[in-house]
């Protein structure tokens, strides 16, 4: 199939097909192999030079989010495994000790630790943490530019200040 008669999304981006997908596989293979980009193009009937370029990208870029994906899911098996932990702990009964001993109320049972939930707790928010992190679903944070430039005016005048940007020294 040509690349102009590839179907497109409808921001007018190309969509992968499984065979574009082996295309660009195959472009990556003979690049591997040590093959020009003129001689992929002309193997693999790509329309130009740069197109078999941009290929063996795409194949590359494929193969890096596939292993990305696989670490990602080992990554999510782990944080469950903190998670249900956590919650093994959180609903757990604790009762407060003093220098070995069992702690008693006035009205002789055991007074409760919250200590242990409260870690607990702070153990689950972590981990709710990290996988917002991992599957990027905060916000990202934005930096402004005034803000960038606000900062690398005040290291210039401290610079200035602390005698680091003379010529002289």
């Amino acid at each position: 199939m040509h690349e102009k008669t590839r179907p497109k999304d409808g921001k007018g981006r190309y969509i992968r097909s499984p065979e574009t997908a082996e295309r660009d596989a195959k472009a990556a293979r003979l690049r591997a192999e040590g093959h020009t980009y003129d001689q992929i193009c002309e193997e693999l009937g790509y329309g130009s030079k740069s197109s078999a370029h941009d290929a063996c990208a795409r194949a590359l870029r494929a193969i890096v989010a596939d292993d990305a994906d696989a670490l990602r899911q080992r990554e999510a098996a782990r944080l469950d495994a903190l998670y249900e932990e956590a919650l093994t702990v959180l609903e757990r009964t604790h009762y407060a000790h003093s220098h070995g001993r069992l702690v008693l109320g006035t009205d002789g049972k055991p007074l409760l630790d919250d200590g242990p939930k409260l870690a607990a707790l702070r153990e689950l928010r972590a981990v709710r943490e990290s996988y917002r992190k991992l599957y990027g679903l905060d916000a990202p944070t934005k930096v402004s530019v005034d803000a960038q430039q606000l900062g690398a005016e005040i290291s210039g005048i401290l610079d200035t200040l602390t005698g680091d940007g003379d010529s002289d020294g």
